[in-house]
């Protein structure tokens, strides 16, 4: 493939609300009103690059002031050499959360370039394993009445999505109604799994993850405890119900947060975010170590990325289909795909992710850079 150099860079951000009660969402541990995409696209040889992340506006003023300049100039065609040099600029930034949100939506547009300019799919550029995505419907907001939480769950289940998932744990005497509800309204085959987004103490946990077991057959607990405490998820991973699965890692940012719970045996399904992770280049680095410990490996939200770099995944076990970014996708892409029989597969007619922006409808959001002329 003939190289071709970056021409220009550019860098927006848009917030879009919530739909929650009260125009609030809300999980074991936070809180929220809006969530924030920030959108890079990188140009070369007459075509453009798309990549993205969820975070902070800062990410995309990192991105416009150290990672762009940087990019300009380079190959567009070998998106992995660029990876290390992008780490090298940001390290003394701090290279994990905001550079490596960064890092990840500028590796993403750079896979996505080169896909285009090979005038493929995405999925055909990468090495691919799967065909399809499985997935799993995500929201069940701590703060949701029960009557949404069950219409909500059980209406991923009408569209064939075998397994679904709800927010536990901030409130924890609260949860066994909603889990009554849930599993009234779904039935009993549908896979149901709990997210405690790191809200309890180890024992409090070990307590919860037998009932939700026993009681409601619960077989997925994500984050009973904080990541960062590898020896509470081993210890609940190790005396936890044998059919209920730890999983962790969607805030893992770099290769050694990985290692870290890989080889620390604390989960029993990795997850991982590739717009948080390094993109696409730093997803493969974890599912490389994921099957060396024989782990599968869990997507992390994102969607309409997380699609076409999750069939490169050996061990490729689900993704999570996120309430706030499906309706954040479809917003701003024409192109976003529908599940279909529970799964998620890569459109084969499109170049590249098969995105295109839409401008006019993402423009009243806007909270960063400016429309392209």
């Amino acid at each position: 493939m003939v190289s071709e150099p970056i021409d220009a860079v550019d860098v927006h951000a848009f917030e879009l609300s919530t739909d929650g009660p009260g125009g609030a969402e809300q999980d074991g541990t936070l809180e929220w009103h809006s969530t924030t995409m920030v959108l890079v696209r990188v140009h070369a040889g007459g075509r453009t690059g798309i990549g993205y992340t969820y975070g902070d506006v800062s990410v995309a003023v990192f991105l416009s002031g150290v990672l762009a300049p940087l990019l300009t100039g380079r190959d567009a065609t070998a998106p992995a050499a660029l990876w290390e040099p992008m780490g090298r600029r940001m390290r003394n930034a701090g290279q994990p959360g905001v550079g490596a949100m960064a890092l990840s939506a500028a590796d993403i547009a750079l896979w996505d370039l080169k896909a285009r300019l090979l005038d493929l799919p995405l999925v055909q550029v990468l090495p691919v394993h799967h065909d399809r995505v499985p997935v799993y419907g995500s929201g069940g907001f701590t703060n949701y009445p029960e009557d949404r939480l069950a219409d909500q769950l059980a209406g991923w289940v009408e569209q064939g999505i075998p397994r679904v998932k709800l927010k536990t744990s901030r409130h924890p005497e609260q949860d066994p109604p909603r889990l009554t509800a849930v599993r009234r309204a779904i039935g009993d085959a549908p896979a149901l799994l709990a997210d405690a987004n790191g809200a309890l103490g180890r024992k409090e946990a070990l307590y919860w993850t037998h009932r939700f077991h026993d009681e409601w057959d619960v077989r997925w607990f994500e984050e009973p405890v904080g990541s960062p405490d590898t020896e509470g998820l081993r210890m609940l991973r190790d005396r936890g119900p044998a059919r209920l699965e730890i999983a962790a890692g969607e805030y893992a940012y770099t290769t050694g947060d990985f290692a870290a719970l890989v080889d620390g045996a604390a989960v029993d399904c990795l997850q991982a975010d590739v717009t948080r992770c390094g993109g696409i280049t730093g997803l493969l680095e974890a599912a490389g170590l994921a099957a060396a410990r024989h782990l599968d490996l869990s997507a992390h939200c994102a969607p309409a990325v997380s699609a076409h770099a999750f069939c490169a995944v050996r061990r490729l076990r689900h993704l999570e289909y996120f309430h706030d970014h499906v309706r954040f996708e479809r917003l701003v892409f024409d192109g976003t795909l529908p599940p279909v029989g529970g799964a998620l597969r890569p459109d084969q007619g499109r170049p590249g992710l098969g995105l295109e922006v839409k401008w006019a409808d993402a423009e009243p959001h806007r909270v960063h850079g400016r429309r392209p002329d």
